[in-house]
């Protein structure tokens, strides 16, 4: 039983499973690449969370984006229900068109400066809110360029190493000439 046993221990590796590290060589084990896979998913995500995080605003300033959100969809869906508004009934749209012709000028104009004001001054913090986005991403520009040297030293690196012959690869490519 000892030669036997031996020679299990040469074809088999004592106490490792060749068979297993052999068949990594032509397929990936599957549990590494799915712990890989894993970290590649958390990387990815912790990523999105640090360039997608909400600032710490209070309850009151999320409210109020909230409701800046809804003049433009109501404009909007105002100006389609009164194109409704006059296919139903055209003389009841006609009769508020009229009352509408009797507003005085100064008041259409002061109209469009609360709504070029409010529209433009959102325009103008969201703009501002923008710029300091992009801000702070350039100050992380240094540890990305950094990242890329080392990412591209590693490449020459590599390259470096495979430049030595493999005898059994040369003499493959002389048995195939």
């Amino acid at each position: 039983m000892g030669v036997v046993g031996r020679i299990l221990d040469v074809i088999f590796g004592g106490g490792r499973n060749v068979v297993a590290e052999t068949a990594e060589v032509f397929r990936q084990n599957s549990e590494k690449g799915a712990a890989r896979e894993h970290d590649l998913r958390g990387a990815t995500l912790a990523q999105f969370g640090g360039e997608f995080r909400q600032s710490n605003r209070g309850g009151f300033d999320r409210v109020m984006d909230g409701i800046n959100r809804l003049p433009r969809p109501l404009m909007a869906l105002g100006c389609i229900g009164l194109f409704v508004a006059a296919m139903v009934d055209p003389l009841w749209f006609a009769a508020r068109m009229q009352g509408i012709a009797l507003v005085p000028e100064p008041l259409w104009w002061l109209l469009g400066v609360v709504v070029s004001f409010y529209f433009g001054a959102r325009h103008q913090a969201k703009g501002q809110q923008f710029q300091r986005d992009i801000a702070r991403g350039l100050a992380r520009s240094a540890q990305v360029v950094n990242a890329i040297s080392q990412i591209e030293n590693l490449a020459v690196e590599s390259a470096d190493q495979s430049t030595e012959v493999n005898p059994a690869l040369a003499e493959w490519k002389r048995s195939q000439s």
